[in-house]
């Protein structure tokens, strides 16, 4: 156990933010040890974020200092924090989509020979830390933008590694994970911290928190709440410190069936390529149904076939007992369908980040607030403000930019941007990722609204918990193909387990070991 008592590696005494009349920080104190994992939690806007970019250098604080190894620094520049041996994972990859993974991972100080870059030596430096992130099987010669999320995420591990950090901060860095990659990140960490490395984790998924924090600090609203070592409270205190009020039951409770209601959507057959074969099921009008099984087993390619994405997909769809040939998102959304996809990276799929709230929750239904080739504004302001009321948006002014929302009012926007569609079919893909247990709350009582009021929900999700509380029937999907539906009691984390395994679902009964 690490001592809390031995000098800290890096303090901030003091610390204040403010942007315009929002505060986003006020008078924090806060310490971290060396060869110590420190968790901070909290929801969306209680200032995580501007602590990091604080930490490393992205912003410089209104008030207050930084000691850093027992002297007063300032990082007017990230450029100066990395020097101080500050490293940084944010959520948002930092990646050059066209650049290859060489390239990124050397892009700060490439290695050189005769005064130009030693492509060889470079090359020879990114296999020995993707090595040493456990992926070999990534080319460095590939481009980036060929890898899929969750291997761009371990590129951007072995690229901070590759700059040799004394504190290492990691911000929502498991988020984009496969579960495989999960547990090689974890030993990863454990290996840095033991070897002495101070290191800054921040993360919503409080199975992390448990399995990775010696010591953990809440914030909640600008302010630092309490610090305190794992183990010392329980995860209902700590998410009514995050929240500031008492937590209830997490999940909307499910309505009890007599039957199933009649199908909104069908599909027989689907297959796609060599990812998608013979994916046969119903979705039906006030139904919840979930995707399981491990990341990379065709959930994602499922739900961009339903919207139109893929070229030729085969199979049949058929939208409330007709059949429909869907080519195109726009057909998707066209008003005979009535499909909306809320993507995995709202970042990069579901959002213009310069552009204004606005602008963003409205694209989609610009088609029905118009007359002519002229947009009513009234029309488009009353709906606007409906929606962003009904999911507890939060903004200063609708005319800002999206980008200077929290992640989960960004989440928000681009679900309320579907909704504004009045889709009757809601295809998710894992849309609570990174984002604070509050907001997940919402998320969760307005997909069961949304089922309440006759919507059709096709739901990924790689967080279990979510499958079993959000979910009335959950389908698992191992190598392609649909292994296994489970529904009522039969939707347990060891039955998703060992479906997504593709065991018997007695494996699941089994005594450990």
């Amino acid at each position: 156990m690490h001592s809390l008592t031995q000098a800290p590696f890096l303090s901030l005494a003091g610390i204040s933010k403010r942007y315009g009349g929002v505060r986003a920080l006020a008078n924090v104190d806060f310490a971290c040890q060396r060869g110590s994992i420190h968790a901070v939690l909290g929801e969306n806007g209680a200032g995580k974020s501007t602590l990091i970019k604080i930490i490393s250098g992205v912003v410089q604080p209104d008030e207050g200092t930084i000691t850093l190894d027992g002297h007063a620094v300032t990082f007017p520049n990230p450029q100066a924090a990395n020097a101080a041996g500050i490293v940084c994972i944010f959520q948002e990859l930092s990646l050059m989509p066209d650049l290859s993974v060489a390239d990124n991972i050397g892009i700060t100080s490439p290695p050189r020979r005769f005064g130009l870059i030693d492509r060889r030596a470079q090359r020879r430096r990114a296999e020995e830390l993707l090595a040493r992130v456990g992926c070999e099987d990534i080319n460095p010669l590939m481009r980036v933008r060929q890898l899929p999320l969750s291997r761009r995420q371990m590129v951007e591990i072995a690229k901070a590694l590759g700059r040799n950090p004394k504190l290492l901060v990691l911000d929502e860095a498991t988020s984009a994970l496969t579960a495989a990659d999960v547990d090689k990140v974890y030993a990863i960490l454990h290996g840095l911290r033991d070897a002495g490395l101070s290191l800054l984790y921040i993360s919503h998924r409080m199975h992390e928190i448990d399995a990775l924090a010696d010591t953990c600090s809440v914030f909640r609203n600008g302010q630092h709440i309490d610090t305190f070592a794992k183990g010392a409270r329980t995860e209902e205190q700590i998410v009514q410190m995050m929240i500031g009020r008492e937590w209830r039951n997490v999940y909307p409770p499910k309505p009890v069936r007599n039957e199933r209601p009649a199908p909104a959507l069908e599909l027989r057959d689907i297959g796609w390529e060599d990812r998608l074969s013979g994916i046969s099921l119903t979705v039906g009008r006030g139904e919840i149904v979930g995707l399981g099984g491990l990341d990379g087993q065709g959930q994602r390619e499922l739900l961009l076939a339903l919207f139109g994405v893929l070229r030729g997909v085969s199979g049949e769809i058929r939208i409330n007992g007709e059949r429909r040939r869907i080519s195109s998102p726009a057909e998707a959304k066209h008003e005979a369908v009535g499909m909306a996809l809320i993507p995995e990276d709202r970042k990069t799929e579901g959002l213009m980040l310069p552009m204004s709230v606005r602008d963003n929750i409205s694209i989609a239904a610009l088609g029905s607030m118009t007359h002519g080739i002229v947009v009513d504004r009234a029309r488009e302001s009353a709906r606007i403000e409906e929606i962003a009321a009904k999911l507890k948006i939060k903004f200063g002014n609708i005319g800002d930019a999206v980008a200077t929302l929290s992640g989960g009012n960004q989440q928000k926007v681009v679900i309320a941007k579907w909704l504004l569609t009045g889709a009757r079919i809601v295809l998710l893909n894992d849309p609570t990722r990174g984002i604070d247990v509050g907001t997940k709350q919402e998320i969760y009582q307005l997909l069961r609204d949304l089922a309440d009021s006759g919507t059709a929900i096709l739901f990924y999700s790689t967080d279990y918990d979510e499958l079993i509380g959000c979910c009335d029937r959950v389908l698992i999907l191992y190598d392609g193909r649909i292994v296994r539906e489970l529904e009522g009691a039969d939707i347990t984390e060891a039955n998703i387990v060992a479906s997504s395994l593709n065991l018997s679902l007695d494996a699941a009964k089994a005594p450990h070991a």
